[in-house]
């Protein structure tokens, strides 16, 4: 076998890249945790003992961070003064922790992985399931944050609205049901929209179930916003109006049976979203960044839940739109169509 030495060069290189910001991200973290981007958002040029006094952090440590950051390009540096700048499109991405374009909890994702390394290797070598609540308490906190800034930013000024009269529901008075609710953003951000609307949340992750009720409490919704541990084919019935499934509906080794229970607890002229990660139908299309961050939470995440189910399908993350319309088709919809997307999501109206 022979090695193209050009070959060999470029893929060295990309590894290494990768390499390199893998240690980056741990830096991220570390600096979100302290602050640090926080001190430096719209302070202008600083010394690296000006940011460790403001932030309440020792010199020497922050200088070596701050220049992890330069060669990051996280942060600036001006060689004459020798001082460090967060620049304002840089704080929108590592400082404003509710800007739709923060990223630093996305690291705790990866902390969870890798803290989880050794029940990915058993699932890989035996085709076990990991169930949601086995993994890293991080998990649940970055898959949280992650997504609740991408809902902020669209779910009730873009999502909603591209759905076929739902908003003017909403806004005189549904009754809302969200399956895989999570921490519950996506269910409270709905709540704080649209006060005349009643909406409950169900998840079968009791921690999760309980992080949401505090969400709802702190953000003053409580009084109209309710979580339950409840299966996706289990919850009660109430005849939503609206029915919806937020990047939950791909973990679940049963889709078909979450679907048709929807199906039987939705009113009769009620409409379902399903919210999923963007994807192509076929791999080639899914060959990018996005494509890759996805199919790499799928191998450890939504597949391994899925499979830990018993189930029926094992969707995993980059699913695309075709096999998810099969899905609806095979529980009794027939009436479907994509109304909207973004960089990270598939936003699909269904109705029976």
């Amino acid at each position: 076998m022979q090695v193209n030495p050009q070959e060999l060069e470029t893929l060295v290189g990309r590894l290494f890249a990768d390499l390199s910001a893998g240690y980056g991200g741990v830096m991220v973290s570390i600096g979100a945790k302290l602050g640090l981007y926080k001190t430096m958002a719209g302070a202008g040029p600083l010394s690296s003992a000006e940011v460790a006094r403001r932030a309440g952090c020792a010199e020497r440590y922050v200088r070596e961070w701050l220049n992890s950051q330069v060669a990051g390009g996280y942060v600036a540096y001006h060689p004459t003064s020798r001082t460090y700048e967060l620049t304002p499109e840089q704080a929108v991405v590592l400082a404003e922790d509710t800007s739709p374009y923060y990223l630093p909890h996305g690291w705790l994702v990866v902390a969870s992985m890798w803290a989880d390394e050794e029940k990915t290797l058993e699932a890989v070598r035996t085709g076990k399931g990991v169930a949601w609540g086995e993994h890293d308490e991080r998990l649940f906190c970055g898959v949280a944050g992650f997504f609740r800034n991408s809902y902020s930013a669209s779910l009730v000024g873009d999502w909603l609205p591209a759905l076929d009269g739902v908003v003017e529901r909403l806004e005189a008075g549904a009754t809302v049901a969200d399956v895989g609710c999570g921490h519950g953003h996506s269910t409270v951000l709905m709540a704080k929209a649209f006060p005349n609307s009643r909406f409950w949340g169900f998840d079968v992750h009791e921690g999760s179930v309980a992080a949401a009720r505090r969400t709802a409490a702190e953000a003053g919704v409580a009084d109209r916003v309710s979580f339950e541990v409840a299966g996706a084919d289990a919850y009660p019935d109430r005849r939503y109006d609206l029915i919806c499934f937020f990047d939950s509906l791909h973990d679940m080794g049963r889709p078909v049976a979450a679907v048709e229970h929807a199906g039987r607890t939705l009113a009769s002229d009620g409409t379902v979203m399903l919210i999923e990660p963007f994807a192509g139908d076929r791999i080639e299309n899914n060959i990018n960044p996005v494509g890759r961050l996805y199919y790499a939470a799928s191998t450890t995440m939504c597949c391994a839940h899925a499979i830990s189910e018993n189930g029926t399908h094992v969707l995993g993350a980059q699913a695309g739109e075709m096999r998810l319309a099969e899905i609806f088709r095979q529980a009794g919809f027939h009436r479907l169509r994509r109304a909207a997307e973004s960089p990270f999501n598939l936003v699909i109206e269904a109705r029976r």
